[in-house]
C-alpha cells in the first residue's frame, strides 16, 4: 500500500492533469484523472482559483445544450509545475 500524498502533490497532481490535456479539462475529467473525490477536487480547486492558478470558463453552447465548465491553468499554475519539479528533481538526487 502507498504512501498518502501531500497536500503539495496533490496540488501538483491536479495542475499535471490539466497540463496533460492541453491546458484545459472538464471537471469531471480532472477529477478521475486526479484521482479525487467530487468534494476534495471542489475544495482543491477553491483554492486554486483564489491563488490564481487555475480559472474555470464557460465552453461554448452547442445547440440546444447548456454551458459546461471547463478547468483552465494560467501562466502561474505553470510556472508552478516547473518550479515542483525542480524541487522534486533537486530532493531526488540527495534520496530524500
Amino acid at each position: 500500500m502507498g504512501s498518502r500524498r501531500s497536500r503539495l502533490e496533490l496540488v501538483f497532481d491536479v495542475l499535471l492533469a490539466i497540463q496533460n490535456k492541453g491546458g484545459k479539462i472538464k471537471p469531471t475529467h480532472l477529477m478521475y484523472k486526479s484521482n479525487l473525490s467530487h468534494k476534495l477536487l471542489n475544495s482543491y480547486l477553491e483554492e486554486l482559483i483564489e491563488k490564481e492558478l487555475v480559472v474555470i470558463e464557460e465552453e461554448p453552447v452547442k445547440k440546444k445544450k447548456r454551458p459546461s465548465k471547463i478547468v483552465r491553468i494560467t501562466e502561474k499554475g505553470l510556472g508552478f509545475l516547473a518550479e515542483f519539479r525542480r524541487m522534486r528533481e533537486f530532493t531526488d538526487a540527495f534520496g530524500l
